[in-house]
């Protein structure tokens, strides 16, 4: 990757920022292009965003795929991993080698689980705006990769930049609290995975392309993820919605 297409890229995600502050802003969408603009930035294997809920615990709420296992991995740390240790220290934690007894001493299950998936190495960086932290964002590499410090910089920015993309979402009324916001979000979420699982079962295909053909459709007609995916578990799936997209090559992006 040139400087030049890394510069442009960065710049391309502020403008998908600045969009959050329109009307009817699809939250999802922005930070599933986030992750995958994570890996491309930052050339890891798969990054996730996760927000805490309103008892203070992690779900995932967006991946660079859609992948079972690696979804699997990020749902793990709803109570043990790099994610919450970020999250609840207000920290980044980077360059953890997953087959280190020091570096995984608190999270050995999540250590083997990551090990089992094919990853080496990762980091955890916290959403935060100002003194507040709302979720972290995971970090993979395949390989024993130590990120330098523009890259540590450039993905705390990315994390900081989703951290703003979600409490600016203007979709839900001025006067809803911090925390009715967040919940949406995740409610969302559990409406996306269960249209997910309905398609990927009618159509006898991988959850994941379920989810890139609900994408498309929605981003293609101007409809938001998650009235989509409210639209396919109440039974009324548009006529275009008729199958899976042709496979893709995993980590392709957006």
């Amino acid at each position: 990757m040139t400087s030049m297409s890394r510069q442009q890229q960065v710049s391309e995600v502020f403008v998908e920022l600045a969009d959050t502050l329109v009307d009817e802003f699809d939250i999802i969408d922005f930070l599933q292009k986030l992750s995958a603009r994570c890996v491309d930035l930052l050339d890891v294997a798969a990054a996730g965003i996760l927000l805490a809920d309103p008892h203070g615990t992690l779900q995932t709420i967006a991946a660079s795929d859609e992948h079972t296992r690696l979804l699997e991995l990020f749902a793990l740390q709803h109570d043990q991993g790099p994610c919450v240790e970020c999250y609840t220290r207000g920290a980044a934690r980077i360059n953890i080698d997953l087959a280190s007894p020091t570096d995984t001493a608190n999270w050995t299950p999540f250590a083997a689980r990551a090990r089992e998936t094919g990853f080496a190495t990762t980091h955890a960086f916290p959403l935060r705006l100002r003194q507040r932290v709302v979720g972290a964002m995971n970090l993979f590499h395949t390989d024993r990769v130590l990120l330098g410090e523009d890259d540590t910089a450039l993905a705390q920015a990315l994390a900081d930049i989703a951290t703003i993309g979600i409490l600016q979402q203007r979709t839900l009324e001025r006067s809803q609290t911090e925390r009715t916001q967040l919940q949406a979000a995740l409610t969302s979420r559990i409406v996306i995975e269960q249209a997910k699982g309905i398609l990927a079962e009618r159509w006898d295909t991988s959850p994941d392309r379920a989810f890139t053909a609900i994408r498309s459709y929605a981003r293609g007609h101007g409809e938001q993820i998650s009235m989509l995916a409210g639209q396919i578990i109440a039974g009324d799936t548009p006529d275009g919605l008729t199958g899976p997209p042709p496979e893709r090559s995993p980590g392709s992006g957006t």
